[in-house]
């Protein structure tokens, strides 16, 4: 597929999206649930450009923020759901914001990883 300008900022408004919406999910749940509808459907749209990372990233801060926010639900019995919940919150706006300012920066996430690749790459030619 080609990114051509305009298709790069076209997708880049449904990653906006996504950040907005996982964002307002500390005020309403359903808007979490909403940006991974959106990341789904758009997903294959944005494969093979800079943004899949981004795509990846607002999944992986979804679904692991919910396994850690229902075992700190769970846990609140036994008083470690109170140290667990507030750790997820924070981890939460981290990647939140994070991934917003490298999109704002048009900086792939897990830029570590891709240059490591790279250096690989380089090391075996």
């Amino acid at each position: 597929m080609i990114f051509d300008e305009a298709r790069q900022q076209e997708l880049k408004k449904y990653t906006y999206s996504v950040y907005i919406l996982q964002a307002l999910s500390f005020v309403t749940l359903v808007t979490g649930i909403l940006g991974l509808i959106v990341n789904y459907i758009k997903y294959d749209d944005v494969r093979g450009s800079w943004l899949e990372s981004h795509f990846r990233w607002q999944k992986a801060t979804f679904w692991y923020g919910l396994l850690w926010s229902l075992l700190g639900i769970l846990t609140t019995p036994i008083l470690v759901g109170y140290v667990v919940l507030p750790v997820v919150t924070i981890w939460l706006v981290y990647r939140i914001a994070r991934g917003w300012i490298y999109l704002v920066d048009r900086k792939e996430m897990y830029l570590e990883e891709s240059q490591e690749n790279e250096k690989t790459g380089e090391n075996h030619e």
